[in-house]
């Protein structure tokens, strides 16, 4: 029916927007951490006014779900396909604002770097596990693929050892910078970290989206 085939391309049109949004959130995360490294402070501000792009084609797609909610009362499985875009939109947002904290951090300690030489290996490893486990979930958006759906709970397990890497060299008796440098590395890996924690999030939302069951749920 013509209503029909015009209401689900209007649901592909939003998985595209989602999988267009994720690779701005994708790029900008990996161009804030590029910045943050070498101090490079336009980079940072292109970042950080990009934002605004990314924030727009959020409320867009927001706007579109509830839209055909409105107009088209859909039921069961089209009904989760809306309910989770819109979620899997606000991980996406968050993640934009995420790379903006980061390119902020750089705008804030230029010229100097904000990231000691100690530290950033480390940093420089956290910034590619984040673009490693978004890629991944842009993926899963696009294939609704559940074995690596549940794969990035996995992935995000490296983060999880960086991070605490992050935190033994920050708590150290031999720390030199100061309580300043301390916080914004504090920050940098919250950052990255809560990053690819809403990677996992859009993963387990896909999962849901295919099967009716959170993931969790479904491996215990």
């Amino acid at each position: 029916m013509p209503m029909r085939d015009s209401f689900h391309d209007d649901l592909d049109g939003i998985g595209t927007s989602l999988v267009e949004m994720g690779h701005l959130v994708s790029k900008a995360m990996e161009r804030a951490t590029t910045a943050l490294l070498t101090a490079d402070l336009k980079v940072a501000e292109e970042i950080i006014s990009e934002d605004d792009a990314i924030d727009e084609m959020q409320h867009d797609i927001e706007a579109r779900a509830i839209n055909l909610m409105a107009r088209q009362q859909p039921v069961a499985g089209d009904l989760r396909t809306l309910v989770t875009s819109l979620r899997m939109s606000a991980d996406l947002e968050r993640m934009g604002d995420l790379a903006h904290h980061v390119a902020k951090l750089t705008r804030m300690r230029y010229p100097a770097a904000a990231v000691p030489p100690e530290l950033v290996l480390t940093l420089q490893e956290m910034g590619n596990v984040t673009a490693r486990i978004t890629q991944k979930a842009i993926g899963v958006i696009e294939s609704r693929n559940l074995e690596a759906a549940l794969q990035l709970e996995k992935d995000d397990d490296e983060m999880d050892i960086l991070h605490r890497r992050l935190f033994e060299i920050l708590l150290d008796d031999s720390w030199p910078y100061g309580i300043e440098t301390a916080i914004d590395m504090t920050l940098l890996g919250r950052y990255y970290e809560r990053c690819s924690d809403h990677a996992v999030s859009i993963a387990r939302r896909v999962y849901y989206l295919v099967t009716g069951e959170y993931a969790n749920s479904a491996n215990n």
